[in-house]
């Protein structure tokens, strides 16, 4: 469906109090055009609706005359700038952006990626998570893993009760 198509259901959608659906065709506009930034605007908008700063502070994140509350609570939210980068769902250089303010976010968000990683990022092979080291400890890695073992164990346990079972 057309871009412009989708934007006159969104306020179809608002008009009539649908706003869990309007949110949803926000989204789907922004995963499909990540670099439009009146979209990003558009689905702010609705998290405002929602009473919900930080999400509203993701979307605004590139504006200048983004809310300091909704960016605080943003960045609270997504302390690290891997996760930043991650969240802020950009994809291609910076310079693709419509404002100067925006690049410079950008560039500030990209730039603080990979110095925290070590190495350079790029906003099209973003980091996973798992090469920050504020995503877990080897305690919850050695938890996840003895988990993994004990299910692996009693599957073959009720396999072998049950071929035993089969033979008798």
């Amino acid at each position: 469906m057309p871009l412009r198509d989708t934007l006159a259901r969104v306020d179809a959608d608002l008009a009539a109090g649908r706003v869990p659906v309007a949110r949803q065709r926000l989204r789907g506009l922004v995963s499909s055009y990540p670099n439009d930034l009146p979209l990003r605007r558009r689905l702010a908008e609705v998290y405002r609706l929602y009473a919900e700063p930080a999400e509203a502070g993701r979307w605004m994140y590139l504006e200048q005359d983004r809310d300091e509350a909704e960016t605080a609570a943003f960045e609270a939210r997504y302390r690290t700038a891997p996760q930043r980068m991650r969240a802020l769902a950009w994809r291609g250089p910076e310079s693709h952006a419509q404002t100067t303010f925006a690049r410079e976010q950008l560039a500030a968000v990209r730039a603080a990626c990979s110095d925290t990683l070590g190495h350079p990022v790029d906003w099209d092979t973003k980091p996973t998570g798992r090469n920050e080291g504020s995503e877990g400890s080897p305690l919850t890695d050695f938890m996840a893993g003895a988990g993994c073992l004990v299910a692996v164990l009693a599957f073959i346990a009720i396999w072998v009760n049950g071929l035993v079972a089969l033979v008798d």
